[in-house]
C-alpha cells in the first residue's frame, strides 16, 4: 500500500487534532491499515505547509488513543485497527467520580425494599423445582405462561411454546443469531447499532455489514440494496428508544422494512430491552412478521440491574434450533432470578416498578433538558439516555479523555458504530445510572466543556 497522506489544505484548527482526526478517518474508511506506515513528520510538515512541531503532536495525540506507535529510526505505524471492540462504559467507577457511561434505569432504596421483600418470601415457600430439577421444561413452565402475559400487558400476543426464557437480552441475541447465522453469512444492522454486535458476528464466522441510518433508524432503500449486494442471512434492528442515537421507527417504516426481509428471506431479530417501559401504540415486527422475527426483551434495563431474566420469542420454524443451542450455551435461565421476576408480574409490583420508572426518567430528562437545552441532542421520554452531538473542533477521543479528568465518565459516540465510514463525533449519556444531584453536576460539567476551546491530553489516562 503507498504511504498514505492527507489532502493538502484540508486541516482545520487546531491544526494537529484535525491532522490526527484525518488519520482516523482513513482507518475507518480503509485507507489505513495495522501495520501501515505513516508518513514521516517532514514529510507531512512539507506536504501539508504546517510545522513539523504540529505533526509531532498529532502523533503523540494518536498514540495516546493507542492508533500508533513510533521508534527512532523507523517512523509510526498503525499500531491496531478500529474495528476492534472497545466497549462503551467505564471499566470501573471510583468513589470520586460521576458513572454517565452506562446504560442503567434508576433505581433507589424502593428496589432494595422490593428484593428484600421477595427473598424473605422465598425463604418461607421457594417451589422446589427452583432448586431440584435439571429439565427445563420442568422447572421454567410457568415462568414462561407467565412471560406470555408479560408481553400480552403491552400489546404483543405470542404462543407459550414460541417462548424462551433467558438470564436477559444479551443472552437472547446470541441464542437468535447463533440459530441464523452460518460461516460466512452477512448479518445486517444499523451502522450505529448495538455495540457487542461485531465481535459476536465475528465470533459466529459471519459478516457485519453496516445499513444507512435516519431520524427513523434504518432506511428502507439502503437495506434493499444491502440484500441485493450480501450473502444476507438476518436483520438485527433496534427500532425503538434503546437505539444508541435515541431513534423510534414509525409504523410506516417498520411495515416497509418487515416486507423488504420477507421479499428477500431475512431473518429479523428485533432488540427491544426497554419492553413495557415504552409508551406503546407501535407494531412489533414479531405482529408484523411472526414466521421469521425474534423478538427479545428483558427485566433488566426497564425494571432493575439485578434482575436479569429476559423473554425471546422465537419463529415457529426454528424452536428446535433455538432450544438446542440454548442447552449448549446456558442449558437453562437461572430458575431463582425467573422465579423473582414472575412473582413481581403476578403481584404486579412489575407494573408499579414500570410505573415508578416512567416518573423517575421523566424527572431526569426533565432535569437534562434544563441543563443541555441550549445544546441540540436526541432523547425520547423514557430512554435510559440522550445522544449528544460534539460541537466543531472537538474530537470523541479528547472530549471523553478531559471529561474523565474532571471526574465524569460518558460513552464514545463511536462505540456504536458498525460501519467503516466515520460518523459525526457525539457521546452517549446515560441519565439513570447515577443520583439526581450527580446527574446535574456531570451535565453542568459536559455543557461547561462544549463551550470551551479543546485541550489536549499530554498523557495516557
Amino acid at each position: 500500500m503507498d504511504v498514505w497522506l492527507p489532502e493538502p489544505g484540508s486541516l482545520e484548527r487546531p491544526i494537529y487534532l484535525s491532522l490526527a482526526e484525518k488519520v482516523v478517518e482513513a482507518l475507518q474508511a480503509g485507507k489505513l491499515a495495522e501495520g501501515a506506515r505513516l508518513p514521516t513528520h517532514r514529510e507531512l510538515s512539507f506536504r501539508l505547509k504546517i510545522s513539523a512541531q504540529t505533526v509531532s503532536r498529532a502523533y503523540e495525540e494518536l498514540a495516546r488513543r493507542g492508533l500508533v506507535t513510533s521508534s527512532v529510526g523507523r517512523g509510526s505505524f498503525v499500531k491496531q485497527s478500529l474495528d476492534k471492540p472497545a466497549y462503551p462504559h467505564s471499566p470501573e467507577r471510583s468513589e470520586t467520580s460521576i458513572d454517565l457511561s452506562i446504560l442503567k434505569p434508576v433505581s433507589d432504596s424502593t428496589h432494595l425494599e422490593h428484593m428484600r421483600r421477595v427473598l424473605r418470601d422465598l425463604a418461607v415457600d421457594l417451589p422446589l423445582t427452583n432448586v431440584f430439577s435439571f429439565r427445563p421444561n420442568n422447572a421454567l413452565a410457568r415462568h414462561r405462561s407467565i412471560g406470555v402475559d408479560w408481553l400480552r400487558s403491552y400489546g404483543i400476543e405470542v404462543d407459550e411454546r414460541n417462548l424462551l426464557v433467558t438470564n436477559g437480552a444479551t443472552p437472547g441475541m446470541t441464542l437468535a443469531l447463533m440459530s441464523v447465522l452460518s460461516p460466512g453469512s452477512t448479518l445486517l444492522s444499523e451502522e450505529i447499532g448495538h455495540h457487542t454486535l461485531s465481535p459476536l458476528a465475528a465470533y459466529l464466522g459471519s459478516k457485519l455489514h453496516a445499513v444507512k441510518i435516519d431520524s427513523e433508524g434504518i432506511c428502507p432503500d439502503s437495506l434493499e440494496q444491502a440484500c441485493l449486494e450480501h450473502n444476507a442471512r438476518a436483520l438485527f434492528i433496534m427500532p425503538g428508544p434503546i437505539s444508541p442515537t435515541v431513534s423510534v421507527m414509525s409504523n410506516g417504516r417498520r411495515a416497509e422494512i418487515a416486507e423488504i426481509a420477507r421479499r428477500h428471506g431475512l431473518f429479523i431479530v428485533e432488540n427491544d430491552p426497554l419492553g413495557a417501559l415504552v409508551d406503546r401504540g407501535l407494531l412489533s415486527f414479531v405482529e408484523l412478521a411472526p414466521e421469521q422475527t425474534f423478538y427479545i426483551t428483558s427485566l433488566t434495563k426497564s425494571l432493575m440491574p439485578g434482575l436479569r431474566t429476559g423473554y425471546v420469542v422465537v419463529p415457529s420454524s426454528l424452536i428446535p434450533a433455538v432450544t438446542n443451542r440454548s442447552l449448549v450455551t446456558t442449558w437453562m435461565a437461572t430458575p431463582l432470578i425467573a422465579e423473582i421476576a414472575s412473582r413481581w408480574i403476578e403481584d404486579g409490583t412489575a407494573k408499579g416498578l414500570i410505573d415508578w420508572q416512567r416518573k423517575a426518567l421523566a424527572e431526569r430528562h426533565k432535569l437534562a433538558a434544563e441543563i443541555v437545552g441550549g445544546v441540540p441532542y436526541l432523547s425520547h421520554p423514557q430512554s435510559l439516555h440522550i445522544w449528544l452531538p460534539i460541537p466543531k473542533g472537538h474530537t470523541e477521543d479528547g472530549f471523553v479523555a478531559n471529561a474523565r479528568l474532571r471526574g465524569v465518565g460518558v460513552a464514545r459516540g463511536s462505540a456504536f458504530t458498525l460501519s467503516q465510514h466515520a460518523q459525526p463525533p457525539a457521546i452517549r449519556i446515560s441519565v439513570g445510572s447515577t443520583r439526581p444531584d450527580e446527574l446535574r453536576r456531570g451535565l453542568e460539567i459536559i455543557c461547561a466543556m462544549l463551550t470551551e476551546e479543546p485541550e489536549p491530553i499530554l498523557h495516557r489516562l
